[in-house]
């Protein structure tokens, strides 16, 4: 019976991401036209994220938040968990941001000329003079007051734990001199573990700490920057939420 209720929700969840990909995709290349920021795209892929969740009974809430201020261009650095997590963040943060991106992505139809359309940066992995050459460019075209959101360990937990931060948000950190917001997310792996399409309804929450200023580092204390960032982002994690 398990199997069969798992196989219903799969499908829910891939026919509504259908829809809301298809209906949102031309109003969000419209807008990624017609916007040099991008910004208007960004907010209309809200939408998206919005369904997601609605459909899925996942409900939302954020902590901290007033400790965001507006018009700050941040390195957001977040633990990964689940799919669900980007739009938890999409949803909660209140803010614009855009993502270091894989180019691969960009082959996605619809969905991967969304992300272009709403200026995200895009990275070729696999030669890392023209990733940092990207990286470098994507913050100078940055508009005013975006920010930049970073899964430090590089790709979803396993087995719930906070792993070990990857240096790359880091660097492009100390090397542009913006803060650091640190982010955790609890109680998305619950809704959507890694390795499965068969989503529980729950809740989700955001916990924003402490903005972190980057101008006294360098490259070479870039470490206990790292070190700094993860024990604020572990303080506010509540292993319970995760299965």
């Amino acid at each position: 019976m398990n199997v069969i209720f798992n196989a219903l929700r799969v499908a829910w969840l891939g026919l509504w991401a259908a829809i809301a990909t298809v209906v949102l995709g031309i109003p969000v290349m419209v807008a990624g036209l017609l916007s040099r920021t991008g910004n208007l795209a960004f907010s209309i892929s809200k939408l998206w994220a919005y369904t997601m969740l609605a459909v899925s009974f996942v409900r939302t809430e954020i902590k901290n938040k007033e400790k965001i201020k507006q018009g700050t261009s941040y390195i957001i650095i977040s633990n990964h968990q689940s799919l669900y997590d980007i739009i938890s963040l999409v949803t909660t943060l209140g803010i614009q941001y855009r993502w270091f991106i894989k180019k691969e992505v960009l082959k996605i139809p619809i969905f991967g000329y969304a992300l272009y359309a709403s200026r995200d940066i895009f990275i070729d992995r696999s030669n890392t003079d023209r990733a940092i050459e990207s990286i470098n460019k994507g913050i100078d075209r940055l508009p005013k007051g975006v920010s930049v959101m970073v899964f430090a360990e590089g790709t979803r937990s396993p087995d719930g734990q906070i792993h070990e931060f990857k240096k790359g948000g880091f660097m492009v950190a100390v090397a542009h001199k913006m803060p650091i917001l640190p982010v955790t997310v609890n109680g998305s792996r619950r809704v959507l573990p890694k390795g499965s399409l068969a989503f529980k309804p729950g809740k989700i929450q955001v916990v924003v700490g402490d903005p972190i200023d980057t101008s006294g580092y360098t490259t070479q204390d870039v470490d206990e920057l790292i070190a700094k960032t993860r024990q604020t982002i572990m303080k506010n994690f509540n292993p319970e939420d995760e299965p």
